[in-house]
Formats: C-alpha cells, structure tokens, sequence
C-alpha cells in the first residue's frame, strides 16, 4: 500500500511514518522542505515537498496513493486546511476513480468538559471545547462519503516528546520553574508515541471503514501526579506553582478537565493493547530520551 503521511517529520508523524515503512508499506513523508527530512530516509520514508495550507504543493502526491494518513492540525486555520484536505482527496477519486482511506486524528482533549467519568467514542463531545470543532470535522468526514477512520489519541509520551506535554515540564523542570496549569485534580488518559503508531499500522492493515477509535493506555493518574514524576526524574526536588488555566493558553484551557478514555473498542477490533503500561514506570528513561532528542 502507498501511504501519504500529513505531518511526516514531526513526533507523531515521524514514529507513525517509521512504523508504517516496517510494516511493508511505501510511505511517502509530507514535509515543507525534503532537504532537512534525514531522519525520513533512514526510516525508510520518501520525503516529499508541499505545505498542507497550499494545496497546489502536494496534490499530485495523492496520485497512486491508497491511503492518507492526517497527523497535523494547521494552527492558522485548522477548519479550512482540513476541509480543503477533505475537498482534495475527493477530487482525486473523482479524477481517477481510485479509492483512498483518509485516517484522521483529532484527540481526547476536543471532548471538552463532559461530566463523563470514563469516555469512549460514543460520548458526545461538548461544543463549547475551545477544539471542540474537530468532532464538527469528524462529523463533515463521516458526511462526505470518504473512505475513513478517526483516531482520538490521549496525552502522547516517549521519544523525543517534542510536543508532548512531558517536554514542557522537563524544560520547566532544567530551569527551575515548574508550573501545572489549570484544575490540580483532573486525569487524563495517556499513551506511548510508538503505542499510537501500532494502532495507525493495524487500522490500515484491519479496520472496517467508518470507525472511530479512542487510542490510550489504561492508566488514571492525575495529571499534577504525572508532572510530579516528570519534574523528580529531571532532577528538580521542589515545588511546582500553580497557575490558573487560561494563563498556559488556549490548549491547557483546552485541557483543564478530566480526560479519561476506555480503548476497549481498539483492543476488540484492532487487537491493539499498549505495550507500556505508564509514563509513571520509566520516566528517567523517558527523560533521557527527551534530552538526546534535543
């Protein structure tokens, strides 16, 4: 299968593209500039040119592509680029009558405030979410006709954790100034980078199209627990302040509520099951590799 992977050379895209190329696929990695896409060559990954805002960069990359895999929001219009993405795959089918399987991920933080003590993908998402448009996205896909799946991944770590929230609190951790935003008793559901990337692999080696899939391990840590283990593991042995939500910005806003999910559906269908069991078991090493990663 060739697969097309939005997103190709950041912390998901580049652990989701490797995983796809060991699986036997021909992933071809979307990037602004191939020059300084490397680390997509030695994991087997063809880079190739575009901006996901201007269509006309990557459109032709769809021809002879199966499936595409969307890993990135377009913080400067995340309704329009994904619409547009929408709009460009159904073209293409239209051009040549290929059929295409989009995966789109979105995320547990676009629940927003639920009052659901453990969430799945039937838990309708509250539209007041600062990101609660992306299950408006979701509903759009699902309307369209596409070939799809949706992946609502939780709080991602390990690796690089280059946009994971663990990095915020190692850096914070190095400089001395730890701050936990937002309500000190919320939990959230968590999952290893390479975890997700296994659920991408069997979704397109298994899933029936149409299907949503919450993907997180099976953990209830609260988060201030979680950044405590962060911060002891960077060497930092005192205390985290704390701010209010709105003070770390729209997505810790986005975030200032529990977000505990079930995978239940993931296991039974997709035989997926985290092979780490939590940030909490091994974060010296999580904070290790963090630091090599810089």
């Amino acid at each position: 299968m060739q697969i097309l992977v939005t997103g190709a050379t950041g912390y998901t895209g580049r652990r989701v593209s490797a995983a796809l190329a060991r699986a036997g696929h021909t992933v071809l990695g979307l990037t602004r500039d191939t020059s300084t896409a490397g680390n997509l060559v030695v994991d087997e990954v063809t880079p190739v040119r575009g901006a996901l805002a201007e269509p006309e960069t990557w459109r032709h990359h769809l021809d002879g592509t199966d499936a595409v895999v969307h890993l990135v929001m377009d913080l400067d219009d995340p309704v329009g680029t994904d619409r547009t993405l929408f709009a460009e795959i159904t073209a293409a089918e239209e051009r040549d009558g290929r059929r295409r399987h989009l995966v789109y991920t979105t995320g547990i933080s676009s629940y927003g405030r639920t009052g659901v003590a453990l969430m799945d993908e039937n838990t309708p998402g509250n539209p007041e979410s600062p990101i609660g448009f992306r299950f408006a996205l979701e509903r759009e896909l699902a309307a369209s006709g596409l070939a799809h799946t949706v992946v609502r991944p939780g709080f991602l770590y390990g690796g690089p954790a280059t946009t994971s929230m663990t990095a915020q609190w190692f850096a914070a951790a190095e400089a001395g100034a730890p701050v936990f935003y937002g309500d000190t008793a919320k939990r959230w559901s968590w999952v290893h980078v390479d975890d997700l990337a296994e659920a991408y692999v069997r979704i397109l080696g298994r899933a029936p199209e149409g299907e949503v899939f919450v993907i997180a391990d099976d953990q209830r840590l609260s988060a201030l627990e979680v950044q405590r283990v962060a911060v002891r593991a960077a060497g930092f042995t005192g205390g985290i302040r704390l701010e209010p939500a709105e003070a770390g910005g729209i997505m810790q806003v986005a975030a200032d509520q529990d977000e505990l999910v079930s995978s239940a559906k993931a296991h039974r269908l997709l035989g997926w099951r985290p092979r780490h069991v939590s940030f909490t078991d091994a974060p010296e090493r999580h904070y290790r590799a963090w630091v090599s990663g810089r």
